[in-house]
């Protein structure tokens, strides 16, 4: 099966296998093609251990898979690895710049790396860099974790690559910084890059073009957030109660409840296929059969995490 893109997409990838031990799952099985549109911003969402960082090592030519090939602008990742990484920007999850070096230090050498200078591509880098320049002869090693990560972006970035690898940026940042972030992010797309990015938070999934949620190495669906949305056709409700905890054990009773887990301050209910309720009904049950008092049952509209939950088990 084929997961839509144009025919001259930047990044093309086919049935990806990559295992690191004997007789364990593998950490990525994909299967069938998938095609990234150019300019287009691409998410991929699943919780740790998902295959998602293993997936971005393969595309970025850090490790080669066991079967399946990818093209990077046409050009094959074990084939053409070289050249690959001249086009390609790569930000991986754990920060990997030379803490005993400055943020200019960082940049230029980086910069270096690719033969390019620094004044010719900072118009791409100048609304991410600006806020670093006051720290620009500070230590790496010693940049708060948002700075890291507006340092690391831009060093991703000096050689204007046309295609940029984000694996889980956001995580141990501040909420502004994760904030800035998405918005320089909108910003590279807004002038023809193409992004993807991973990430374990589904609300930042919603900025994204497409989405591919992931588990277990393999894709459970590849859409745009709107209309895997749109396709969760059954009922789901919000719950909650004085007891939370026997709440959550009661609720996974009820024969008509598919899958129950915990959203913030309330519990998610989805029901059966075919099963209609009414949130009274539910209430009622509660409140006479298990006896919980303060029950508030209300039905609501699904989120990328309960869609995700519904196609899991699946």
């Amino acid at each position: 099966m084929e997961v839509s893109g144009s025919e001259n997409s930047p990044i093309v990838i086919d049935s990806l296998v990559k295992t690191y031990r004997k007789n364990f799952p593998p950490a990525v099985h994909l299967t069938g093609r998938m095609r990234i549109g150019r300019g287009e911003l691409f998410g991929i969402i699943g919780p740790d251990g998902a295959g998602k960082t293993t997936l971005f090592r393969m595309l970025a030519t850090l490790v080669t898979p066991d079967s399946g090939t990818a093209l990077i602008e046409g050009m094959d990742i074990l084939r053409d690895y070289r050249k690959i990484r001249t086009v390609l920007g790569y930000m991986p999850g754990k920060f990997s710049l030379y803490p005993d070096l400055s943020v200019r230090e960082n940049l230029e050498f980086f910069a270096s790396v690719f033969g390019k200078d620094i004044d010719v591509n900072y118009g791409l880098i100048e609304d991410i860099y600006c806020r670093l320049k006051p720290f620009e002869k500070r230590k790496a090693g010693k940049l708060s974790g948002g700075m890291k990560q507006k340092l690391a972006l831009c060093c991703s970035l000096i050689h204007s690559p046309s295609i940029l690898f984000l694996d889980e940026p956001t995580t141990g940042v501040d909420p502004s910084s994760r904030r800035e972030l998405w918005d320089n992010l909108a910003q590279l797309k807004a002038s023809g890059m193409t992004i993807v990015v991973s990430t374990a938070y589904m609300d930042e999934a919603d900025r994204c073009d497409r989405v591919g949620m992931m588990k277990a190495g393999s894709f459970l669906a590849v859409d745009s957030p709107a209309d895997i949305i749109s396709g969760f056709s059954r009922k789901l409700f919000s719950v909650r109660s004085d007891d939370m905890f026997r709440l959550l054990k009661d609720l996974r009773s009820i024969a008509a409840v598919d899958k129950c887990y915990t959203f913030g301050d309330s519990h998610h209910i989805i029901l059966k296929t075919g099963i209609d309720a009414a949130p009274e009904e539910i209430c009622r049950y509660l409140t006479v059969k298990s006896g919980h008092s303060g029950v508030v049952v209300k039905e609501i509209k699904a989120t990328l995490e309960d869609c995700y939950m519904n196609l899991e088990e699946r």
